[in-house]
């Protein structure tokens, strides 16, 4: 009876089986930061999601003047304190144009992560595909695979980015920017997932699926993929914050969006010449890019300790 009284405790403390995805989540869940994360990554996801309702309730499309909130005799600086902020301008205004910039705060965030996200899933697709078949034949296609990855990896990325875009004039700079980054952008990935595929491959599933006679695409699939999700997810998380930064920076150097389109970056170029007399034309959108980029970089380690710890002590 004593020992039954002894044990029985030691039964109620025990966990439930949970699978891997449950652990995390649970272990993500009581991570502050991972939720403040979460709030911010979701709000500008509904900012950039919803800019046109959103530029309508401020009641200023992204490239409407108003001439009448800058003052032509102080060199269009605008009209009231912190760069113009009022009911009728909740961010303030552009200087000289006195655009609203809230609506092209907004209209950028929409810009900015649509380029962000598609460049990624390219990266993701392109590099998974690459990196599991690199990992999985083996051999002439490995070779392969891994010359273009470190012929890809060996160019000065953001040089030749900056060729392309200025070469390219009479383009669609949107899809052109999402192509050009996803091109540079998917070495990087794939050769994470060729080192997990390769440690994959000759598991006792993986070996049992081909002698019970699955294809190929059929291990590849079920086996190998689901076992390679994790860092992938992980991964595509650090991703993104990168590609943020890659598309700000183009737009920050004259070639990325063009104008009047606005973009993230793009208005941080412009609000360069004013840093010192409206201070706030620098301030709102550069937060706005340093609360994305952290956001994403702090639910990316986040999930790399918690999907991937082999990758984390690297």
């Amino acid at each position: 009876m004593a020992s039954t009284s002894l044990s029985a405790p030691a039964v109620k403390s025990a966990p439930a089986s949970s699978s891997p995805w449950q652990l995390a989540r649970q272990h993500l869940r009581r991570r502050t930061a991972v939720k403040i994360s979460l709030v911010v990554i979701v709000l500008f996801a509904i900012t950039a999601a919803a800019a046109p309702l959103l530029g309508t309730l401020g009641g200023w499309s992204p490239e409407e003047f108003d001439k009448t909130a800058v003052d032509p005799y102080l060199g269009g600086q605008p009209i009231g304190p912190l760069g113009g902020i009022s009911a009728d301008h909740w961010l303030g205004v552009e200087p000289v144009t006195g655009r609203d910039l809230f609506a092209r705060v907004v209209h950028g965030a929409q810009v900015s992560l649509f380029i962000a996200f598609a460049a990624t899933a390219i990266v993701v697709v392109a590099g998974t595909a690459a990196g599991i078949a690199a990992g999985y034949f083996g051999g002439r296609t490995d070779a392969v695979l891994s010359r273009l990855m470190d012929l890809i990896m060996s160019f000065p990325s953001l040089i030749f980015m900056i060729a392309m875009m200025s070469v390219a004039r009479d383009v669609n700079r949107i899809v052109l920017m999402t192509a050009v980054i996803g091109l540079f952008g998917w070495p990087g990935i794939a050769r994470v997932v060729r080192g997990q595929t390769l440690s994959l491959k000759h598991r006792e599933y993986v070996d049992a699926a081909r002698v019970g006679g699955a294809g190929p695409w059929r291990v590849l699939t079920r086996d190998i993929l689901p076992g390679v999700a994790g860092p992938v997810i992980a991964y595509t998380t650090l991703i993104i914050p990168g590609m943020i930064a890659t598309e700000a920076a183009l737009s920050y150097l004259g070639v990325g969006v063009r104008p009047p389109t606005p973009s993230w970056g793009q208005m941080i170029a412009e609000s360069v010449a004013f840093y010192d007399t409206d201070p706030m034309y620098f301030v709102i959108p550069s937060a706005c890019l340093f609360l994305a980029v952290l956001a994403f970089t702090l639910l990316g380690d986040a999930l790399r300790d918690v999907l991937d710890p082999r990758g984390s002590r690297t």
